[in-house]
């Protein structure tokens, strides 16, 4: 088992970077797959970023592609989530989740969920 903590999160303008932090509780971490997910009001659940367990091995959503970029410290237990050229669409509660099983982009396939960081981007 796993808990997860998001931080990092806040108000921002159009254009700026962000980077989104999920720290892990538990030896176990490096055994995770971890995923970001995001979620704007009124909206259903989006896959945005997920990263292997050691190799690096990253996939992105695609609206996401070539501004976002996931990675991860297992000795500090912790996966980024890097975030530039921000747009007011990138709107959202953001939130870390972890797999046992495999890089997915479907949030079914995660078992642990963190509680979430609002981002939230102004025009």
């Amino acid at each position: 088992q796993v808990q997860l903590a998001e931080s990092g999160g806040g108000l921002v303008q159009a254009g700026d970077s962000v980077r989104l932090s999920c720290e892990g509780s538990g030896r176990t971490f490096s055994s995770y797959v971890i995923g970001w997910f995001r979620q704007a009001p009124g909206k259903g659940r989006e896959f945005v970023a997920a990263i292997d367990r050691s190799d690096g091995r990253a996939k992105y959503g695609d609206s996401v592609k070539g501004r976002f970029t996931i990675s991860r410290d297992n000795a500090k237990n912790t996966v980024y989530l890097q975030m530039s050229r921000l747009k007011p669409e990138d709107t959202a509660l953001y939130a870390c989740a972890a797999s046992s099983v495999s890089i997915a982009v479907v949030s079914s396939w995660y078992q642990y969920w963190g509680q979430g960081t609002q981002v939230t981007v102004s025009s």
